[in-house]
């Protein structure tokens, strides 16, 4: 560390650590410590970032007490699972529910009737009846190379039709 980024990190420190610490603590449940933990990692932070350091003043504020509201959150999520309260009596059982297994065959079914027929054909020989391509181009009379790019087009074309259905994919 040079003499100049030491001196503006000690500028920094002493500019914005308070402030810094105060916005931290009711994140960290009061926990002063903590807090003091995430204000040094946020200014060893400022320090690994050269143009941070020069911006002394205007959006340097900001910027830190993002990174600290990151630290605290990650800590958040890192250590969640520690506090989450054991059950006594174990996992519920619940019972099959065959509601999204209807749903999702029902959308597909749907996405698949807005496909042309060709690629239908080539999905239900693949995917449906397990055919290999050599048995699949058998049964529909086809060569394998036109299986595999009519089975390339038709999913793309059935990953086209959900997301217009709305289904993320």
């Amino acid at each position: 560390m040079t003499s100049r980024d030491e001196q503006l990190l000690r500028a920094l420190y002493a500019e914005h650590a308070t402030a810094l610490w105060s916005f931290v603590v009711p994140l960290v449940g009061g926990d002063r410590v903590r807090a003091q933990d995430v204000v040094q990692e946020t200014m060893l932070r400022a320090w690994r970032q050269p143009e941070v350091l020069a911006q002394l003043r205007g959006p340097v504020r900001p910027w830190l007490f993002t990174v600290a509201r990151r630290l605290v959150i990650d800590e958040w999520r890192r250590h969640r699972t520690d506090r989450d309260v054991p059950l006594d009596d174990g996992p519920e059982t619940s019972e099959d529910d065959a509601t999204d297994a209807v749903l999702d065959t029902w959308i597909v079914g749907e996405a698949l009737s807005r496909l042309s027929p060709q690629h239908r054909a080539v999905l239900e020989q693949c995917y449906y009846q397990g055919r290999t391509t050599a048995d699949a181009a058998a049964v529909l009379g086809i060569p394998e190379g036109t299986v595999k790019s009519r089975t390339h087009y038709a999913l793309r074309a059935l990953r086209l039709a959900l997301q217009e259905m709305g289904v993320t994919a």
